[in-house]
């Protein structure tokens, strides 16, 4: 037994491992629901808020901000102080965050409400932790990881169809509501079905670590955020802003190195399992998260150079049909990683992947309906249904069994990271590229922007050593 816990790892009929994923199930819904559900009520909250689109739309990035800040130490927090305790934690702070933005009456208030539940930023790889510590069957975690992780590219567009509509019928705030209940029945469920676990040892939790790394990865994500704005954006503050998140790194390599009890060491930090992994999940989310989220409903809605598409039926040929095959084709892909190994998956979704933007560059050329169903379909099972799971599953396998939580925190910022950064790189090559003339030039540009990149990440894998060498 490589970790402590308070219970017996299974019942022999299988009942418990099935209470557990209820439970689990519920906490992921908690946190995709305040990831997901607000997107089609962003315009009632600007117009009952009495504000503007830009300021909303920060609310939007104080909450993904806060997520990827508490990923990168929370799930360490849960290795020493018990994660059924530190998840129940963060589902109740979730709960009582989602009262405050239900609450509010300006938008300082809705961006408190919402940093508040931030906090649920690292959910999924907490509960695969918790699944991992139960499930000791490689071969049966790998299938029930890929259905926990799928939930986590979106409930099948379920999660905004209903948002959409009960900001229609009920205003913003019922949308907050709807969360609670959620996020209170998630509480419930894992109070009475999860187990307490530990890692072996339980020193004290390495406080001035996790400051000098959250600075540094919040400066950096800041800078970023600058960059997206791109010709608008102001150059000195972001050369400052990665100077500083520099420098705060290096204090924390300091720290680290000095530490008794490290948040991470220096010596995991230096393996390939550590980098390998955070550069491939890296270039992956840059070359591909724009793509779905702005680029392919951007081509879809262009009257004069896309398909044409109103905004109110868009979602329905992009969105949706990506979110509903890759949340069918999870569990599959978490059987063939029983089979063939999460490398050999992660590397097979990579390449479908890649031929899909190569598809991609065919539909900025010729757009038409059918095309982007296609192309969000392709993209639904190889990235959605595929490498965004088999990324998570790396996250909690390559971790060593003394510190569980590392990887799969640093892990959840690199997603975040990438997802900022794919913004701004993909939208500078279609910015750089289009012209009023040739408009698809700039979308073909992104694509294959997005070929290079992912092909990066296909060869950054082949560096992720087999999680058996541990």
């Amino acid at each position: 037994m490589t970790e402590s816990t308070n219970k017996p790892m299974l019942d022999k009929g299988g009942k418990s491992i099935a209470a557990l994923m209820t439970a689990l199930m519920a906490a992921v819904f908690a946190f995709q629901l305040n990831a997901s559900m607000l997107s089609p009520a962003l315009t009632t909250m600007q117009n009952e808020l009495k504000t503007d689109s830009a300021q909303i739309g920060l609310t939007q990035t104080v909450f993904f901000t806060a997520c990827a800040v508490f990923s990168l130490f929370l799930p360490r927090l849960g290795d020493l102080a018990g994660r059924k305790k530190v998840l129940l934690g963060m589902l109740s702070l979730t709960a009582i965050g989602c009262v405050i933005s239900a609450l509010a009456v300006n938008v300082p208030m809705l961006m408190i409400g919402r940093v508040v539940q931030g906090v649920a930023g690292p959910v999924v790889p907490m509960t695969l932790i918790m699944l991992h510590n139960r499930v000791t069957d490689e071969a049966r975690y790998a299938k029930l990881m890929s259905i926990l992780t799928a939930v986590n590219g979106g409930i099948g567009g379920v999660d905004a169809i209903l948002g959409g509509w009960l900001a229609g019928t009920f205003g913003f705030r019922a949308v907050f509501w709807f969360m609670v209940v959620i996020a209170v029945i998630a509480v419930i469920l894992v109070a009475l079905y999860a187990d307490e676990s530990h890692a072996i040892e339980t020193p004290r939790m390495d406080w001035p670590g996790v400051v000098t790394l959250c600075v540094a990865f919040l400066l950096a994500y800041l800078a970023i955020n600058e960059i997206e704005k791109l010709a608008e954006a102001n150059w000195l503050m972001v050369i400052i802003e990665i100077a500083v998140a520099a420098a705060f790194f290096v204090a924390f390599w300091q720290i680290e190195n000095r530490s008794k009890a490290p948040m991470v060491t220096t010596h995991y930090l230096k393996q390939r399992r550590t980098w390998g992994l955070l550069l491939t999940t890296l270039l992956t989310m840059t070359g591909v998260f724009a793509i779905m989220n702005g680029i392919v409903p951007a081509i879809a809605q262009d009257a004069k150079f896309g398909a044409g598409m109103s905004a109110s039926v868009v979602s329905f040929a992009t969105l949706t049909p990506y979110a509903l095959v890759g949340l069918a084709f999870g569990p599959v892909a978490g059987m063939l990683a029983s089979k063939f190994g999460y490398r050999a998956v992660l590397r097979a979704g990579l390449v479908v992947t890649v031929i899909g933007l190569l598809f991609g560059i065919y539909v900025s050329k010729a757009p038409s309906v059918w095309a982007l169903v296609v192309l969000s379909v392709v993209l639904g099972i190889s990235y959605a249904g595929t490498v965004n799971i088999m990324l998570n599953g790396l996250g909690i396998v390559l971790s060593p069994a003394d510190n569980t939580g590392y990887l799969p925190g640093l892990n959840a910022g690199a997603f975040n990271l990438g997802a900022g950064l794919s913004y701004a790189v993909l939208y500078a090559f279609m910015n750089a590229f289009t012209s009023d003339s040739n408009g698809s030039s700039g979308y073909m540009a992104t694509m294959i922007g997005a070929v290079v990149l992912l092909a990066l990440a296909y060869l950054a894998s082949l560096l992720i050593p087999q999680h058996e060498d541990n």
